[in-house]
């Protein structure tokens, strides 16, 4: 089982309520879980949902956060464990090193870029970690048409549909990485 799970996620709301719902479901479901959340430190947006959720669980939470944003007093103030980095780049270093697991919410460029990141990586096996998606009202179903379609192009050497643990539900998602973490440690 995957002990500590990274979000990536908006640093906005979104315009629909069940983005931030869906966010703060998550953490109340890594806490749960007896899993630690590694996060981008935030306290606004889906960051901050997440991590609020986390807390109301009394979950164990590292924030992975740049010098830039604490300046701008984004970091969230309930996180016990905040790890200020200098760079993005460094954030998104700490973050692949810290976590067993990674899982993209709605989000934008800073989400996909993650996302996307941590994808090419397991593609050239730097990691071996399960990927993935809690796809909000269809959210991501754009972006997992284009992967079908760079897949048929021959430009994807993963099954990235086998290969990225899609899902509506934050509990169910949390089970399906669970067993995906297990078949990869096995293979």
């Amino acid at each position: 089982m995957p002990r500590s799970i990274a979000v990536f996620c908006g640093a906005a709301p979104g315009h629909e309520r069940a983005f931030a719902d869906a966010a703060r479901e998550l953490g109340q479901a890594i806490a749960r879980s007896d899993r630690a959340l590694v996060y981008g430190g935030g306290s606004v947006g889906l960051m901050g949902a997440v991590a609020d959720g986390a807390l109301l669980q009394n979950g164990r939470i590292t924030g992975v956060i740049t010098r830039q944003l604490v300046d701008k007093e984004l970091a969230h103030k309930g996180v016990t464990d905040m790890r200020v980095v200098e760079t993005m780049h460094d954030r998104k270093m700490m973050m692949a090193s810290m976590a067993e697991a990674f899982i993209a919410l709605p989000g934008g460029f800073g989400t996909l870029d993650e996302f996307f990141e941590i994808l090419a990586w397991a593609q050239l096996r730097i990691h071996h970690k399960p990927v993935g998606v809690l796809d909000v009202n269809g959210f991501f179903d754009p972006l997992l048409t284009f992967l079908d379609r760079a897949g048929d192009a021959g430009f994807l050497r993963l099954p990235h549909r086998e290969f990225i643990v899609v899902d509506e539900n934050p509990t169910s998602l949390l089970e399906r990485l669970t067993a995906k973490a297990q078949t990869m440690r096995q293979a």
